[in-house]
């Protein structure tokens, strides 16, 4: 009897894991959705658009991409941490949803219970920019214009607790400054206003604001990196104008509903490490101002721990400021 039973129930879990195997052999079997917590436009919507485009060819399959913007990301997020594990909605992600948001805010999903990582995809300093209105050429003049003008200068982000919202809280403080934080629902946006002469300046990416800076849009005075941007030669890096504490920028990766199966998680980990390694790919990600970084899922896993210990970390230090 009792091993009638173990057939019974054995057969039973069998019946219930082949359709789940057999979809994950066939996938993809019809086009994929990526969402974008953030408007198009932006850094995380270019680099993420870019990877969508070679990942249709590879796959097969067309990825649509689905920008839902809001909450810093999160909101886009979200919607992932609900979608059917299926391996047909993936989530192309920024720091801010998945390392920031649970430090800063009340979240309705975790993102290391709730999200599979797949791989990292690249890294992107920022860059500081202003209105050309604003009477700075260099750094220096900017932090001894907003000195002798205190409270008078406003700054713009993705939105609260996002990655330049952090940033730009960090450059005040290290900086000596005052000015007001005016969030966005994402990067285009925030740009531009800036360059509409609304907001005087804001840190954001080389994706996002490289075109308006070379079209004299917006005036960069400083990047975020140890040595100058190829695609900005005359942009001094932070430390070069006289700013060396400062650093600061944003990373993209790529995850999935965290019971989205493993072979689905694999093959997409193995097409997205080959698609960073394309030379064509590199030099189009580089010519954004972006660094390529492929990863394994579980580095990419390890990585997500070590950033929302980080942000967790400044986050705390900004709290007792928050409250005077």
């Amino acid at each position: 009897m009792k091993r009638r039973k173990f057939l019974v129930a054995s057969s039973i879990l069998m019946t219930t894991a082949l359709p789940r195997l057999g979809a994950a052999a066939d996938w993809p079997a019809r086009p994929i959705r990526m969402v974008i917590g953030y408007p198009p436009g932006g850094s995380t919507d270019v680099g993420g658009r870019l990877l969508a485009e070679q990942l249709s060819s590879r796959l097969g399959q067309q990825i649509v991409v689905e920008n839902r913007p809001g909450a810093s990301g999160t909101i886009g997020a979200a919607s992932v941490v609900r979608a059917e594990p299926d391996g047909y909605t993936l989530l192309l992600a920024a720091s801010p949803e998945v390392s920031i948001a649970p430090s800063t805010m009340s979240l309705p999903y975790d993102p290391r219970r709730d999200l599979k990582p797949v791989s990292t995809v690249g890294r992107v300093p920022f860059l500081l920019v202003v209105n050309p209105a604003v009477p700075a050429k260099t750094l220096a003049e900017f932090i001894a214009y907003a000195r002798a003008n205190p409270g008078k200068l406003n700054y713009s982000s993705f939105g609260e607790n996002t990655s330049n919202h952090m940033g730009g809280e960090l450059f005040k403080r290290i900086a000596r400054i005052e000015a007001a934080h005016v969030p966005y629902k994402g990067s285009g946006p925030s740009i531009a206003d800036v360059i509409a002469g609304h907001i005087d300046y804001t840190l954001d990416t080389p994706p996002a604001v490289q075109e308006h800076i070379k079209a004299g849009k917006l005036r960069a005075l400083a990047v975020a990196l140890p040595s100058r941007l190829p695609s900005l030669p005359n942009v001094p890096t932070f430390a070069e104008a006289g700013l060396a504490d400062f650093t600061g920028g944003t990373w993209w990766g790529l995850l999935a509903p965290a019971k989205t199966p493993d072979a689905v998680v694999a093959r997409l980990n193995r097409e997205v490490n080959a698609i960073l390694q394309m030379p064509e790919v590199r030099q189009r990600y580089a010519s954004l101002g972006a660094v390529v970084q492929g990863s394994s899922p579980e580095a990419f896993g390890r990585y997500i721990d070590a950033e929302i210990g980080k942000w967790s970390e400044l986050a705390k230090q900004m709290a007792p400021a928050a409250k005077r």
